[in-house]
């Protein structure tokens, strides 16, 4: 897969060098998850049925982060978690168009006139609630009312469980209630938070279950403070562990930006400074204040071994 940089309007170059019949998946596509994957599939099978490339064209910032409006909290999926997801479903191009002030301003018209007939696509594939243009003026009916003559338009339907849309806000709503087996089985992955692990208070080495205190890499959509069971990709190596998302209220008070402090099970390496992806698989319990060092030390016990049977089940 080829990652390219879009900004509007296109140059001259990007036009010479990407012009050619493909299938273009059109959307925000935070999260990457079960509906989107249903719209990428779409995607892929007319790209074979017409034997052209499959492309997909994202925005990046968010532009709920570039216009400060809304429910915006963060991504579910950052940049770089999606370039390599979408790398492993097959997409050819992944088109990266730079979201601004400006772009945000552009009229439905122009989108399709001035971003996409100059790339030639053959096919458009969007999902149910795609919009574009000015204040999302634009919709999958009338992407396909402009781009009639010269590309198709296809829109994928919802993506349903339970009788209930898969979405991104969807989604947010479940990591923020701490119901993380939702949201994994709406993302159809588990949801994966990313970071450095940077040196903290160093307690949890004096209390006997050493921490790694990670720094998150991105502003990501952060779940429930609570005590998960997880699973940290190190180095290729996928290791068994309990993360801690919180503000440590037995030593702290008056603090509300959450510290993420993860125990590897049966590790004893230095992580300071290594890149950590730590899956989130079940929800242990809330967060709360301990009257004594030794109350901490049994509860962190037995949310270990809670922890490891959890995670001996999902393998199961």
């Amino acid at each position: 897969m080829e990652t390219v940089h879009l900004s509007y309007p296109l140059n001259k170059e990007i036009i010479e060098r990407f012009a050619r019949p493909q299938i273009l998946a059109l959307g925000q596509f935070d999260g990457l998850h079960l509906g989107h994957a249903s719209v990428i599939q779409a995607a892929l099978q007319e790209g074979t049925l017409h034997n052209v490339p499959t492309s997909l064209m994202t925005f990046y910032p968010h532009p709920k982060e570039v216009m400060k409006k809304g429910d915006y909290d963060g991504y579910l999926t950052p940049a770089k978690e999606k370039e390599e997801l979408l790398r492993s479903a097959g997409v050819d191009f992944l088109y990266v168009v730079e979201f601004n002030a400006d772009f945000s301003r552009i009229t439905p018209q122009q989108f399709v006139t001035e971003m996409l007939l100059p790339l030639q696509i053959h096919t458009a594939i969007v999902g149910f609630d795609f919009r574009f243009g000015h204040k999302g003026e634009g919709e999958a009916e009338m992407l396909k009312t402009l781009g009639k003559g010269s590309f198709e338009t296809y829109t994928v339907p919802p993506f349903v469980i339970n009788n209930e849309k898969v979405s991104s806000s969807g989604i947010r709503r479940y990591l923020q209630a701490g119901s993380i087996t939702l949201a994994n089985q709406w993302l159809g992955r588990p949801y994966t938070l990313s970071g450095t692990v940077i040196h903290g208070e160093k307690r949890g080495r004096t209390i006997g279950f050493p921490t790694a205190n990670v720094e998150l890499s991105e502003p990501f959509v952060l779940p429930k403070n609570g005590v998960y069971a997880v699973v940290v990709r190190h180095k290729g190596e996928e290791l068994s562990g309990v993360m801690n998302i919180g503000v440590k209220p037995t030593f702290h008070s008056g603090v509300s930006k959450p510290w993420f402090e993860v125990h590897v099970f049966d590790f004893n390496g230095d992580l300071y400074g290594e890149e950590l992806q730590v899956k989130l698989i079940s929800y242990i319990r809330e967060e709360r204040k301990f009257q004594s060092i030794d109350e901490l030390i049994a509860q962190i016990s037995r949310d270990a071994d809670t922890a490891r049977n959890l995670l001996q089940s999902s393998e199961s």
